[in-house]
């Protein structure tokens, strides 16, 4: 009798712990935003934009993502940085400012979006895939840096 006693509150506390940082899966994949002016033709973004939002209540996947995206940027990408053609933040979706930031991004835990941004248009996808790849980071790295440089244009 103890025991079940225990157990529901104990599911219902990893319930809550794992909450903030679920992800949606209702975004346009990634690989999508290829193609975004229906040409087939891969146009060149005049800025990209990469999120990664998150709660109060981070689990180590969710800070891994965090390292990984930032390192990558910095890595990869000082020239795009500098010049203004690239933006790395990461954005706490439970403080009241950055609540307009998460509406426009519909971002409701945690998730890495990416904006391109095309002739003043956005065009947001979150990259759910990046959740697999924590555990390898020159796979993650590469993921990462093959979406923007294609962004980009490069």
């Amino acid at each position: 009798m103890n025991k079940k006693v225990l157990i529901f509150p104990l599911l219902f506390l990893l319930l809550l712990i794992f909450s903030g940082c679920s992800t949606r899966n209702s975004q346009e994949p990634i690989n999508n935003i290829k193609n975004i002016n229906n040409t087939g033709i891969n146009p060149k973004a005049d800025k990209v934009e990469v999120f990664l939002f998150h709660t109060n209540n981070r689990c180590a996947t969710c800070i891994a993502i965090g390292k990984l995206s930032e390192t990558t940027i910095y890595e990869y990408f000082q020239p795009e940085i500098r010049d203004g053609k690239i933006e790395f933040r990461e954005v706490n979706i439970d403080l009241p400012e950055n609540k307009e930031l998460s509406d426009k991004f519909q971002a409701v835990g945690s998730a890495l979006f990416i904006n391109a941004i095309y002739e003043g248009s956005d065009h947001i996808s979150e990259d759910v895939a990046v959740w697999r790849l924590t555990s390898n980071e020159t796979q993650f790295k590469n993921h990462l840096k093959n979406i923007l440089d294609n962004l980009l244009g490069k």
